[in-house]
């Protein structure tokens, strides 16, 4: 019998994993936090509009704040 094993990463995760996974993380808890205050939907919203202008400028700020931390760019 084979047994399965857990995946391991081979390589270090990539910037755009990062920030795909931090904006759709943020995205997620500020919906959930607008259950309790529609404000939290502008955060929501800023999220989207920096995604957006981010796409058409190659310009993000938490791709800065990252390679700050160390995290590669490839």
């Amino acid at each position: 019998n084979e047994r399965s094993t857990p995946m391991k990463l081979t390589k270090p995760a990539k910037m755009e994993q990062y920030i795909r996974a931090f904006a759709g993380a943020f995205i997620l808890i500020t919906l959930l936090l607008s259950m309790f205050s529609c404000w939290w939907l502008l955060l929501t919203a800023f999220v989207g509009a920096n995604l957006l202008q981010s796409a058409f400028t190659g310009i993000c700020p938490l791709e800065n704040i990252l390679t700050k931390f160390g995290i590669p760019k490839e």
